[in-house]
């Protein structure tokens, strides 16, 4: 089961800041963005903006790896958590 995405942030050159909005639609959370506060919907192609200033614009996926911690501390040994 994919329970992870990972999208860009970036619309037209300048980045968004991304939060939950506190509305669902088809059972799947709805983000917005702090600037145009738009309503963003992952429809499976990426982060669709389905109202707002934003409308009909888009945020592409991008490419993740899902793994443990236990692996990727493994496959990266100097990570580091920040507090």
């Amino acid at each position: 089961m994919d329970l992870s995405a990972v999208y860009s942030r970036e619309l037209d050159g300048e980045p968004l800041t991304l939060a939950p909005s506190g509305w669902t639609y088809g059972d799947t959370f709805v983000l917005y963005d702090k600037e145009s506060r738009s309503l963003w919907y992952p429809d499976g192609k990426g982060l669709l903006a389905i109202d707002g200033p934003h409308a009909g614009k888009r945020l592409p996926e991008i490419g993740h790896e899902d793994t443990s911690w236990y692996l990727w501390e493994k496959a990266h040994p100097k990570t580091r958590i920040a507090d």
